[in-house]
C-alpha cells in the first residue's frame, strides 16, 4: 500500500509542475528570432514582467514594464482587443502573466520564450 500512495504522490507532483511549466490555453508562443519583425508593426501593445531592476539593466524599448506582481491590478491599462506581447527573462513568469491575461478575456496573447535570456538585437 504505501508504495501506491507513493507512486500517486509522484504522480500528483508531476501533474502540479506540469501545470505550472506548460503555456496557457490558447497562449501563441513565439521565439525571440519570431519576434523581431513583430517589433515593428503597429498595434501590438508589448509587456515585459520582470522586475523594474531587471528591466531597466536590460530591455528593448517597444516594451511597456509591468511586473508580473503587479499585473493582476494593472490589466485596466491594457487594451483587451490588441494583440499582445509578453517577455520576462527566461519564459517562465511571462507565461503566468499570459494566463492572466487570458483570464481576464484578453484574447490574442503571445509568449517570448526564451525571454530576454535568448534575445539578441
Amino acid at each position: 500500500m504505501d508504495t501506491w500512495l507513493m507512486i500517486l504522490i509522484g504522480a500528483v507532483i508531476v501533474f502540479i509542475a506540469y501545470r505550472a511549466m506548460s503555456p496557457a490555453k490558447g497562449v501563441k508562443t513565439i521565439s525571440t528570432d519570431e519576434l523581431k519583425p513583430e517589433l515593428k508593426k503597429k498595434g501590438i501593445q508589448f509587456i515585459d514582467v520582470r522586475t523594474p531592476a531587471e528591466f531597466k539593466a536590460n530591455r528593448i524599448k517597444e516594451f511597456k514594464n509591468i511586473p508580473l506582481n503587479e499585473l493582476p491590478g494593472r490589466v485596466g491599462e491594457l487594451d483587451k482587443n490588441k494583440e499582445t506581447v509578453v517577455i520576462c527573462q527566461s519564459g517562465m513568469r511571462s507565461s503566468k502573466a499570459a494566463a492572466i491575461l487570458k483570464r481576464n478575456s484578453f484574447e490574442n496573447v503571445i509568449n517570448v520564450r526564451g525571454g530576454m535570456g535568448s534575445y539578441r538585437p
